[in-house]
């Protein structure tokens, strides 16, 4: 018998099923047209305010994590928001998917789920401080390649590590 390279793909209703049994994820949603959407409110601390979720995930792509309320942008006071894919609507950069720190075989609500609120966690730090203590890797102004020379710097970067 042989062992799989790669643990199987969960699907859709696995995913849902999971986001439905975590108290963590307590919301609602479902799945249509082959993609599973998923609404939680949640607060990254007892004194936080409260952010409402959206997951959107569809079979094939990766997850999309949106801030539906309050308008991160507003909180920002006109300043650009460290790690966000777009500010209208908030979409989270919680991982570099070229990097394959996220696969399909991983669980929604142990994964996306506590990353997108330590995300808010250090973005309510940032509101405060004006600085981005939430490691990751910057876009600079005006340039493009995210999936290209930064993500080959980052893979090189994780393997010296590993190696050392």
């Amino acid at each position: 018998m042989s062992i799989p390279a790669h643990p199987p793909e969960l699907t859709l209703s696995q995913q849902l099923v999971n986001l439905r049994s975590n108290p963590l994820t307590a919301g609602d949603g479902g799945i249509a047209g082959g993609v599973l959407v998923w609404h939680f409110k949640t607060s990254p601390s007892p004194i936080s305010r409260v952010y409402d979720i959206r997951l959107s995930y569809a079979d094939g792509r990766t997850p999309e994590t949106y801030v539906d309320e309050p308008d991160l942008t507003l909180l920002a006071n006109g300043e650009r928001i460290p790690h966000l894919y777009s500010e209208l609507p908030a979409r989270l950069c919680l991982y570099l998917p070229e990097a394959y720190e996220w696969r399909s075989s991983m669980l929604l609500d142990r994964t996306i789920v506590p990353w997108a609120i330590l995300w808010l966690w250090y973005f309510e730090d940032w509101l405060a401080t004006g600085e981005w203590r939430g490691g990751g890797m910057h876009v600079a102004e005006g340039e493009t390649d995210v999936g290209g020379r930064h993500v080959r710097r980052a893979l090189a970067a994780k393997r010296r590590k590993e190696a050392a």
